[in-house]
């Protein structure tokens, strides 16, 4: 099941689309603040061949079709894809929360075994949680200005930080007192980052100026720098072929090796091909909904609002 962050409103029919415009602008202020990255998930479950059930798949409005024989980015097999079965009696319960922030949580991720969370926002500090009780485990505070994104390393206990200080910060997520690292060199507001799924060395982060960074976390250097993303990256889970940067309403899929843009993404959506329509809208929060994780090793998703609460569900 894929899920979207979006505003909490409550009774709203139909398909929704999602918007990629930047969690913050020059200015640190929030207009909005959705994860295209978690919602692109290219880990994918197999495909039932001839089988005549609806599913639930991941709507795509592209300049080129992903899946043309001449322009083939992914695998049929590739698409998300979920038996209409299972979703029967669907059910989604909050299963805990806390008051995370004082301001504004804009940011969370699961460590990779699903017993960290880590959330971020305004108040310039990040937070580490135990999944199972929520509660807190170390604050990271040494950011001077907004945390915008905050990222667990899918193969080491590393947690990463990016900020409107115009740095990214490492972390030994089991020993969290004080960073390992800081990275400098943007010249803006740092807005999203993203460990790079088997190249252990290497995490990439962007800036409000368009400014993409490679940097190596062995030695701290910058690596490379090109432009194309203005709000969030994201590395394609498990393999890192591809690079997804978002900037304003499109998502521009690049070749993480020689930065070629593959494609541009204008629409991302769940939808049920049958039935033309969502499976269910809940209400969640208060506030605007800034960021959605989820772990499949303990079944949890978890959720970041404006409303200065984060929320786990099951």
């Amino acid at each position: 099941m894929l899920f979207m962050a979006s505003k909490n409103q409550t009774g709203r029919k139909g398909r929704q689309p999602v918007s990629f415009s930047g969690p913050f602008n020059s200015t640190g202020t929030t207009p909005s603040t959705h994860t295209p990255g978690d919602v692109m998930s290219m880990s994918a479950l197999p495909r039932s061949g001839s089988s005549s059930k609806p599913v639930m798949t991941f709507g795509v409005d592209i300049t080129s079709t992903l899946t043309s024989p001449s322009n083939q980015l992914w695998n049929d097999k590739d698409l998300v894809q979920v038996d209409m079965d299972v979703c029967q009696g669907f059910k989604f319960t909050e299963v805990n929360y806390v008051r995370a922030s004082t301001s504004k949580v804009v940011c969370c991720h699961f460590s990779s075994d699903g017993k960290l969370l880590a959330s971020g926002g305004h108040d310039k500090k990040a937070v580490l949680w135990y999944a199972d009780t929520l509660k807190p485990k170390a604050s990271l505070e040494e950011h001077s200005f907004v945390i915008a994104d905050v990222r667990f390393s899918p193969s080491m206990a590393r947690l990463a930080t990016s900020s409107f200080d115009k740095t990214v910060k490492l972390w030994d997520a089991d020993n969290p007192g004080y960073s390992l690292r800081t990275f400098t060199g943007h010249s803006a507001g740092v807005t999203s980052l993203d460990f790079h799924p088997n190249k252990e060395d290497l995490i990439c982060s962007c800036a409000v100026d368009g400014e993409i960074r490679y940097w190596s976390i062995i030695n701290g250097n910058c690596a490379r720098v090109f432009k194309g993303g203005t709000t969030q990256v994201r590395f394609q889970p498990h393999l890192g072929r591809y690079l997804a940067a978002a900037a304003e309403n499109v998502v521009s899929i690049l070749d993480a090796e020689t930065q070629t843009c593959q494609h541009l993404l204008k629409s991302l959506e769940l939808w049920n091909t049958t039935e033309n329509k969502i499976i269910a809208t809940i209400p969640a929060h208060d506030g605007l909904i800034s960021s959605l994780a989820a772990t499949p090793e303990v079944g949890l998703v978890a959720s970041a609002s404006h409303d200065k609460v984060v929320k786990l569900w099951k």
